[in-house]
């Protein structure tokens, strides 16, 4: 795994045990990580927060241990502190055992009058590998703290929540800030987590580097260290034809979507960009595109003659199409080439009711951009978390799937998948997924390989629309991108 793919790992409840467990038996004393983490968590605590009375919500195993050593270093530094645990004192073991002992103050039973004059809560009641829904007192506790309204800081993940899925399991703690440790896990960036999180900091307690090598993490989260090595930066040696021809397949109604993912693909660097569509629609698209060519199709929407002309290197199809029979067809020809291409919206839906006749039609170099509805057309019986749904697609599929949301997943058919971080609120809006289509063919047609191409796409359109902010529109997205390419090539240019 290179230095990038190690630095932007994503540890499930399992692998990060694991990666506990090697440090240890290299020769790093468990307590050790326990106090680095504590120390960590009321680092942040004191970054962020004006003396106050802190709660700090304790549980029987090694989060709770990490509560106490937090509850100790804010009481060093002249902070009040109470402390409400989860069961007895006696009953702790191991080293949080030994961080408790080290407190040696009043402890208090778990429970909702635990706030009560409280100023800030320190969620340490339970772990990331939570299997079952809260009940009993774990439930009351955190109903409580949700209701209070207080600032909360948690640990490792906030209780309630699966730090393998990012599911809230029943109840979950709202945190304002949550202090992980040595890498982050799945659940910090899938939703509900990423929101049930807050601020995510990852703190380094002293695991090396080089347990990774043993737990082979196959997630990551998504950054240009993933893929700056493959990014296609034009070059002296570049002219129009070496920078990739892309078709995009157009229709005859929703004519906004082709355009917007057509000026993407143009802005992203594709040397040329045809669009190619009906005959009523080509007087508007030819009079509202310059930097686009605009072809046009036979009556009956045949791809024969525009599939024709081999320099028309990657084909994007689905936006703006209409879900149709029609649809389905040119598809399918556009599969039947074996070119890159990229399938989104309606030339995903129009297989609903046939998704086999689609899987079988998929080859390695496509890349599939389903929001969750078009997703659960296509693969109607597929459950679980948004992670192993991907995942499971894009095995079955044989192609890049891109499972589109707040937290993007991006999945390889080996398995190998990347979770995406950096999309704002503002890319909720009609449009912007037929920008991030156009943006991942442009990639293609300068010839980035699907996974990095995809990986790639999705990142620079979440910054495009940060940068944008409030009021956005996807129309604002294309013209966005130019700013943010011109930051990634000056870090490429740092780096090298």
């Amino acid at each position: 795994m290179s230095a990038g793919g190690q630095r932007h790992a994503l540890l499930t409840p399992a692998q990060m045990a694991l990666a506990d467990r090697l440090a240890i038996e290299g020769g790093i004393a468990g307590v050790a990580l326990m106090e680095a983490a504590g120390r960590a968590v009321a680092d942040a605590v004191m970054d962020r927060w004006s003396a106050t009375t802190v709660c700090v919500l304790c549980g029987p195993g090694n989060n709770g241990g990490d509560g106490f050593v937090a509850a100790c270093r804010l009481r060093e530094a002249g902070w009040p502190v109470r402390i409400a645990l989860l069961g007895r004192l006696e009953d702790l073991g191991g080293d949080a055992a030994l961080c408790a002992q080290a407190w040696g103050g009043p402890i208090e039973a778990l429970g909702p009058a635990a706030l009560d004059g409280a100023g800030l809560v320190i969620d340490a009641l339970l772990g990331a590998g939570l299997s079952r829904p809260l009940a009993g007192a774990p439930l009351a506790m955190v109903e409580a703290a949700n209701r209070s309204g207080l600032p909360v800081c948690a640990v490792d993940v906030p209780s309630g929540l699966d730090g393998a899925t990012g599911r809230a399991l029943g109840a979950a703690v709202r945190a304002d800030v949550t202090v992980t440790f040595f890498r982050r896990k799945p659940g910090h960036l899938l939703m509900p987590g990423r929101a049930l999180c807050g601020e995510l900091l990852c703190a380094d307690i002293g695991i090396p580097d080089a347990v990774l090598d043993a737990v082979q993490p196959d997630c990551r989260a998504n950054h240009p260290d993933l893929w700056i090595g493959h990014y296609p930066w034009a070059s002296l040696e570049s002219h129009k034809y070496r920078r990739g021809h892309l078709l995009v397949v157009g229709g005859d109604t929703m004519l906004g979507a082709t355009r917007l993912a057509s000026q993407a693909a143009a802005r992203m660097g594709a040397g040329l960009v045809t669009l190619a569509v009906p005959p009523a629609a080509w007087p508007i698209q030819a009079g509202a595109l310059t930097s686009v060519m605009v072809a046009c199709l036979p009556e009956n929407g045949a791809l024969g003659e525009a599939l024709a002309d081999e320099r028309r290197n990657v084909v994007l199809i689905g936006p703006g199409l209409g879900v149709s029979m029609r649809t389905r067809a040119q598809t399918l020809a556009v599969l039947s080439t074996r070119r890159p291409c990229v399938l989104d919206a309606d030339a995903i839906s129009s297989f609903a009711g046939a998704p086999d006749l689609l899987v079988e039609a998929l080859h390695e170099a496509c890349v599939l951009t389903p929001h969750e509805g078009e997703f659960a057309r296509l693969f109607p019986g597929l459950e679980g978390d948004k992670l192993s749904r991907a995942r499971a697609a894009a095995r079955a599929c044989g192609a890049v799937m891109v499972l589109k949301g707040a937290d993007t997943v991006i999945a390889r058919p080996d398995g190998q998948a990347v979770i995406n971080d950096n999309a704002p609120p503002e890319l909720a809006t009609g449009g912007t997924g037929d920008v991030l289509a156009g943006c991942i063919a442009g990639l293609l047609a300068q010839g980035m390989r699907p996974f990095e191409a995809a990986c790639a796409a999705v990142y620079l359109h979440g910054q495009a629309a940060a940068g944008f902010g409030p009021g956005l529109i996807a129309q604002d997205l294309p013209d966005e991108l130019p700013g943010v390419l011109a930051a990634l090539r000056a870090r490429s240019r740092a780096e090298d």
